[in-house]
């Protein structure tokens, strides 16, 4: 499976895991960079030597191509810049901010930058900024996410139809048929998410890795929108929520609500009541708990079967 981005990142497979916060140490980075994709070591919940430990952890279980997903807004992005440079990562994956900040920089180390955004107006943005390819995320995406609600069917054409670099999509992504899906729509790639979080490498709690499994439809929805759009499985501290926005909370107050550190505690630390639990709507395709290299070669194959089914005269009008 040879295309814009295998060649861009010196992968077998157009197929990223997701940097997702809490869930995409180097265990999962590396199981999806040895099975041909390219694994994304999460670097927004790190401390500095956290994230050069898991750099230098990656780097000694797999010899192949592997990422840092980097959001501009870490209060000490520097010292996460300075760790990806000294031990030569090769792609970075910068989002939550400007892309102007520090695409020049790490490009003039040799580095492959890719930005993560919502809308066409910021995939252009990005474009301009430099960098080497665009994940748009849809609306469908868990974590955070963009305030237009455009969702991924209607986004990626559209972003499309006026990128010029390579374009990889996000959101709602989570099987063989979504993958093949996206790239019938224009995308070069799939980055994908939730379905890592259920993997055994995943860093996640297995109380959050159970409730992904449990999902159902219509049991996360995208809500913080005033303070930073957030799509949240629907439990006590989500309800807390609800709560307040029918008295009239104002952002202040929901950032009390909110306060530091639900994510971690929710995530990583498993608890369902008070924490914050991040995860797609994908979630409720989501049944089993497996290997990271299993879910691979699932969503592989599943592809080239939807592939060849594609190709039959079922679609021959």
């Amino acid at each position: 499976m040879k295309n814009k981005i295998t060649e861009l990142f010196g992968i077998d497979y157009p197929l990223i895991q997701a940097g997702m916060i809490w869930c995409s140490g180097w265990e999962l980075a590396s199981a999806v960079s040895n099975a041909g994709g390219l694994g994304i070591i999460g670097s927004g919940s790190m401390y500095p030597k956290v994230l050069e430990e898991h750099v230098q952890k990656c780097k000694a279980a797999t010899d192949k191509p592997f990422a840092v997903n980097l959001p501009m807004l870490y209060p000490d992005i520097d010292k996460h810049i300075e760790t990806i440079i000294k031990y030569e990562v090769p792609i970075v994956f910068t989002s939550a901010g400007n892309p102007k900040t520090w695409t020049e920089h790490l490009k003039s180390h040799g580095i492959t930058v890719v930005h993560v955004v919502s809308s066409v107006k910021f995939a252009l943005k990005a474009q301009a900024a430099g960098v080497d390819a665009v994940v748009a995320e849809g609306f469908e995406a868990g974590g955070h996410n963009g305030r237009d609600e455009t969702t991924t069917f209607c986004l990626i054409p559209m972003v499309k139809e006026q990128l010029e670099i390579p374009l990889i999509a996000a959101g709602g992504v989570g099987s063989g048929r979504g993958m093949l899906a996206a790239m019938n729509l224009g995308a070069d790639a799939v980055q994908i998410g939730s379905r890592f979080v259920a993997s055994h490498e995943s860093s996640a709690h297995d109380n959050f890795k159970n409730v992904v499994m449990d999902a159902k439809e219509g049991d996360t929805l995208l809500t913080l929108k005033e303070v930073t759009p957030v799509r949240l499985v629907k439990n006590e501290f989500y309800q807390q929520l609800q709560e307040a926005y029918k008295n009239g909370a104002s952002v202040e107050e929901l950032k009390e609500i909110l306060g530091r550190g639900r994510a971690k505690k929710g995530m990583f630390e498993g608890d369902l009541v008070e924490g914050e639990l991040e995860i797609g709507q994908i979630s409720g395709l989501i049944h089993e708990i497996k290997p990271a290299a299993d879910i691979v070669t699932e969503i592989l194959e599943e592809y080239r079967a939807a592939l060849k089914e594609q190709s039959s005269d079922k679609y021959n009008f």
